[in-house]
């Protein structure tokens, strides 16, 4: 939100202007700011304006409420930004920087604490003369509210039926978003339940179900560890419980790799592959199984 231009259009209406931690602007009411068609400021410089400065004021309710009505906001989000406004003003001042306030003046502090000001140029901007009071009251259709606010008001009158669509829209969202929570819980609960407890034997072979539901004989040594034939090296895979190893193993058998399964102690299982390579080439190979498998690879000593 723009507070520059509320605060120039609140001096023409009103002929008064007060800033806590400033002072207050003063319009000649005997200079005319409107031009001969009686609706647009001329562009020039604005004349019959003064200020005096006035660092203990501290309320300014009217102009809160003005800020408030021009623009459709909360009482309190618009004094929040007028506090902004007026705290970013303080910052340059207080650093010897000149101050412009739109449609006003330049304010400059000077070595006394006092403020010097300069007289700028007028808004070219339609207004009517007006009282702070007559523009507080006002009604949403008054010609005095500016164009913004114009538009604010025309979409609630004529958009109330948006109000009921949205929150239905809002439910029957929630309710798919609930229906497809519930669905996916049921399908895992229903899949955890059908899956039979793995219970591997010494020197069993043992049929696996992978996850293409596809059954496939997979021989297991339990007694002993395959060592990698001569001109090849035994890459590892993962090393999990008879479960994911299962699992995983069923998984990447569907992707046509080479892997194998092995055990020791029927609680541990370590899925591996056996590749003919090169000294050379280990280290390429590493980092590609790497990337494919998602999680670091080693070669078994």
């Amino acid at each position: 939100m723009k507070v520059a231009p509320l605060l120039a259009q609140y001096l023409y209406a009103n002929k008064r202007l007060d800033l806590p931690g400033l002072g207050s602007f003063f319009l000649d009411p005997q200079i005319p700011i409107v031009a001969d068609n009686g609706k647009q400021i001329k562009a020039a410089n604005l004349e019959g304006v003064s200020f005096e400065s006035n660092t203990a004021i501290k309320e300014v309710n009217d102009l809160v409420r003005f800020i408030s009505s021009q623009t459709g906001t909360m009482k309190a989000l618009a004094a929040a930004d007028l506090d902004s406004y007026l705290g970013l003003a303080l910052q340059f001042l207080n650093i010897g920087k000149p101050f412009l306030f739109e449609g006003i003046g330049t304010l400059t502090k000077i070595k006394s604490g006092e403020f010097a000001f300069t007289p700028g140029y007028a808004i070219p901007a339609f207004v009517k003369e007006q009282s702070t009071t007559e523009t507080i009251s006002a009604s949403p259709s008054d010609e005095s509210l500016s164009d913004y606010k114009s538009i604010f008001y025309n979409r609630k009158k004529n958009g109330t039926w948006k109000k009921p669509m949205t929150v239905l829209l809002l439910v029957a969202g929630l309710a798919l978003a609930i229906l497809g929570g519930y669905i996916v819980y049921k399908k895992n609960k229903d899949n955890k339940e059908n899956t039979p407890d793995i219970e591997i034997k010494p020197n069993e072979t043992v049929l696996v179900t992978d996850t293409t539901q596809l059954q496939k004989n997979i021989s297991i040594k339990t007694d002993n560890v395959i060592p990698a034939p001569a001109g090849s090296y035994k890459f590892i895979l993962e090393i999990s419980d008879a479960k994911r190893a299962f699992a995983r193993l069923g998984k990447l058998k569907t992707f046509q790799w080479p892997v194998q399964m092995e055990t020791k102690d029927s609680l541990s299982f370590k899925i591996f592959m056996l590749l003919p390579l090169n000294t050379s080439d280990t280290s390429r190979v590493l980092d590609s199984l790497f990337r494919l498998n998602g999680k670091r690879v080693y070669i078994e000593q």
